[in-house]
């Protein structure tokens, strides 16, 4: 027995050292971040901010390649199948909770297939409608939806787009009807509120705020708990009377299955510690956003939710997977 309990300490201790040694050492070559989606979108955007600090902090470089298509599937799966030795990630967004309610089925297994590692910022949507709007508030919009049903328009990128799903929940918490008119792109949308081909457009605060202050597009609300500071005069979705539409466009880190857990707490350590940076953070507000870092285990619990809520409005949207 003494043999035993003797041979367990010791394969305990070197277990142990073992996963010092691994936490110590990373990392030890440069990291890539996957975004799964093209060069200059907020998603883009967010892990650069990222990669530009934690290659300062670590000495080591971390750089960001493009992997896009398929909303998103083709570079999550590409990590997903990635060596799990902490030198791959991914940079995702919400539109990952999305995707099992949009696809009948993924390359990878959305549920285990990756592991949350922290996330990065969150940025509350925005509702727009061109700058020659008649709709000054968003209850001249509902009334006017609900007085002809059906006849307002909301634009998005596409289907299953998060653009198309805030506009479903902003139709689902609002009760009201605008028909959905699918663009080939978020950038295309907005121009199509800005035109006004289309009458709303519900998208995130770093898409929206260049364009209010532009003077392009009025903001009807904004979904976060309090105004945020690049637009003051916007009301919270509870100030203008949709105190449930809450929805935020998140940022996060995922790592392969197997990753070992020292290189995935230190990556959140990183992470967060990046973010506590008031150039950083000064940075992220100016686009809307409130930084991140939670904890990995914490970071799991939010995607399984928002996976489970945006299967809701899915479901409620009645938008069939592919």
């Amino acid at each position: 027995m003494r043999r035993i309990s003797t041979a367990l300490l010791a394969a305990l201790t070197l277990c142990t050292a073992v996963a010092h040694a691994q936490t110590e050492s990373w990392p030890s070559r440069n990291v890539k971040l996957v975004v799964p989606y093209p060069p200059g979108g907020t998603t883009d955007y967010a892990a650069r901010q990222i990669a530009q600090a934690l290659t300062v902090q670590t000495g080591k470089t971390f750089y960001v390649e493009n992997k896009a298509g398929a909303s998103g599937t083709i570079g999550s799966d590409l990590v997903a199948k990635s060596a799990p030795d902490g030198n791959t990630f991914l940079i995702n967004d919400t539109t990952y909770a999305m995707l099992p309610h949009l696809f009948r089925k993924l390359p990878w297994d959305h549920a285990n297939g990756l592991v949350p590692v922290t996330n990065i910022v969150d940025t509350p949507l925005v509702v727009l409608v061109g700058a020659g709007s008649p709709y000054k508030t968003i209850k001249d919009l509902i009334d006017a939806a609900r007085r002809s049903p059906g006849q307002l328009t909301f634009g998005s990128g596409g289907m299953g787009s998060s653009t198309h799903l805030g506009g479903e929940l902003l139709k689902q918490n609002a009760q009201f009807s605008l028909t959905h008119v699918p663009y080939k792109g978020a950038g295309e949308a907005l121009l199509g509120v800005v035109s006004g081909q289309v009458d709303v457009l519900v998208t995130a605060s770093p898409t929206a705020i260049a364009q209010v202050k532009g003077g392009k597009v009025r903001a009807l609300l904004v979904t976060a708990p309090q105004r945020i500071a690049a637009l003051p005069d916007t009301p919270t979705s509870a100030e203008a009377g949709l105190k449930d539409f809450t929805a935020t466009n998140w940022f996060g880190v995922a790592a392969p299955k197997g990753t070992p857990q020292p290189v995935i707490e230190k990556m959140q350590a990183e992470v967060k510690r990046a973010l506590e940076s008031p150039e950083l953070r000064a940075r992220f507000a100016d686009q809307g956003a409130t930084v991140g870092g939670m904890t990995p285990a914490a970071f799991q619990d939010f995607v399984r939710s928002q996976t489970q809520a945006w299967g809701r409005v899915v479901k409620a949207a009645g938008v069939q997977p592919e």
